[in-house]
């Protein structure tokens, strides 16, 4: 006749609060992990063709959709939007991965992409359809935001007051298919399109090197 171990009440009741450990640690490291990896930021920096292929050269942007923010008008089309009658702005939502990408580093880098002193549009593209605006989706951005600005407005030497505003998110409309990833759809018109519109220059003139990293 065989005895059971002596231990064994105490070993399996163990293993249990082990196990039962080890699947909440887990658990919390995938929601944190998941959560980390939606993260979602909304810019306008005139022509959202240029936006996109910025952003989308950044360690961790996920994916950045072109579109409109800003306007009353549900589903507005680029011809609406271009009318200028609409009251939104060329825009880009980015989902980024916070744990590679802070939301104060793309603010940084949305500054050196734009210029804040230009309160008519931005580069070539004229009209308030074009301007430039930080839409925040929680209190943290904003306050994020809010700091950002204050510091640039402090520190730059730009000879003007910062015209770009902050603004709470509203509902951001997707634009048509061929907008997005047009840089890489069509290079050419892409490329031809930003040196004509001087958006480079411009952004030497304002940030010097800085804006050629970017």
């Amino acid at each position: 006749m065989h005895n059971k171990p002596a231990n064994t009440p105490i070993i399996a009741p163990f293993f249990c609060a082990l196990l039962t450990f080890l699947s909440i640690f887990l658990a919390g490291i995938i929601a944190t992990t998941s959560h980390a990896q939606e993260q979602t930021a909304t810019f306008a920096g005139g022509c959202f063709w240029c936006s996109e292929s910025d952003f989308e050269k950044l360690d961790g942007v996920i994916a950045v959709t072109s579109g409109y923010i800003g306007g009353q008008l549900k589903n507005p089309t680029y011809k609406q939007v271009s009318s200028g009658k609409t009251a939104h702005t060329e825009g880009v939502q980015i989902i980024f991965d916070s744990q590679i990408v802070s939301y104060s580093s793309l603010l940084e880098y949305f500054w050196k992409s734009i210029d804040p002193i230009d309160a008519g549009g931005q580069f070539c593209d004229r009209g308030q359809q074009y301007r430039s605006e930080i839409f925040y989706h929680d209190e943290t951005q904003r306050e994020a935001a809010e700091k950002s600005l204050q510091a640039l407005d402090k520190n730059a030497s730009l000879g003007a007051p910062i015209a770009t505003k902050i603004t709470a998110a509203s509902t951001f409309y997707p634009a048509e298919d061929y907008h997005q990833d047009y840089y890489l759809k069509n290079p050419i018109r892409y490329n031809y399109y930003r040196w004509g519109c001087g958006r480079d220059k411009r952004l030497e003139e304002l940030w010097g090197t800085v804006a050629e990293d970017n």
